[in-house]
């Protein structure tokens, strides 16, 4: 009852938030593509031989949610098998961990994991994840990390959430379709001024909008959950009532039968 009255402001938040930051993220990586030639690129666009790695990994800071935080490690843990095998072998790779679930099992795992952004759920606000953000892209542009991924669970509804992989940095390009015809835009101010004013901001709002999509997501695992393990229990309790008025049933009829048994016993 709580996650879904939780559920219903986070939800709202993420509907309304989503098509903003998906559109800025077009826009984004649109500008990034036709700039590619350009002096006017950005360096937070620039692919680099990846030899550093950080993982974003979002998860919950209760339990209760089904499966939905061990998906997200199994996914983050797979992601790195497949992408960065090679990578983690040197100890490259890096995870900052939202969410308490997450940093607890890494670390307990021996992986190496960040607890500075671990209670941002304890205060869910734009600020908190914009620095997380804004440390991320720093560390980027020192080159401390050469790619960072997030990984989080998208809401579709309170049932269902979609376990994404989501490039961060380098900013990912739009793939060109053949045949189709080149835009080129005119831009006032400039390229250099538009892409320096928004390429952060964007990234901010798309952490944040994952951050929101999570918060959702564990809120409608959290309710299925606890839903279904209240029609187990009332199902279990079923059974149980069934097995004990056997039982004392049972029990009834053995004492009926001794008391007639002895009775014919002292008549015989």
């Amino acid at each position: 009852m709580v996650s879904a009255a939780k559920l219903r402001r986070a939800q709202d938040a993420i509907v309304q938030m989503r098509p903003y930051a998906k559109k800025l993220q077009e826009v984004l990586s649109n500008i990034v593509s036709n700039s590619e030639n350009r002096s006017g690129g950005s360096n937070l666009a620039v692919e680099r031989p990846i030899e550093k790695v950080l993982l974003v990994v979002i998860t919950s800071d209760r339990s209760l949610c089904g499966a939905y935080n061990a998906n997200l490690i199994k996914l983050a843990k797979l992601t790195i098998k497949e992408k960065y095998s090679a990578q983690f072998a040197k100890g490259n790779v890096s995870i900052w961990a939202i969410g308490k679930k997450g940093y607890e099992h890494f670390l307990k795992n021996n992986f190496k994991v960040s607890e500075a952004y671990r209670d941002i759920f304890t205060h869910l606000n734009f600020e908190s994840v914009q620095v997380c953000a804004q440390d991320a892209v720093k560390a980027f542009e020192e080159k401390d990390f050469d790619v960072v991924e997030i990984v989080y669970s998208e809401f579709k509804n309170a049932a269902t959430q979609i376990f994404t992989v989501e490039r961060f940095l380098p900013i990912p390009k739009t793939q060109k379709k053949t045949g189709a015809k080149k835009s080129d835009f005119i831009f006032e101010p400039s390229r250099e001024e538009l892409l320096t004013e928004l390429m952060p901001k964007i990234l901010n709002t798309q952490l944040y909008k994952a951050v929101l999509d999570s918060s959702a997501s564990e809120h409608g695992a959290r309710m299925t959950a606890m839903d279904k393990a209240t029609d187990n229990a009332s199902e279990l309790l079923r059974s149980l009532r069934l097995s004990y008025n056997r039982a004392r049933q049972a029990a009834i009829t053995t004492e009926l039968t001794e008391i007639v048994s002895g009775a014919a016993a002292l008549q015989g």
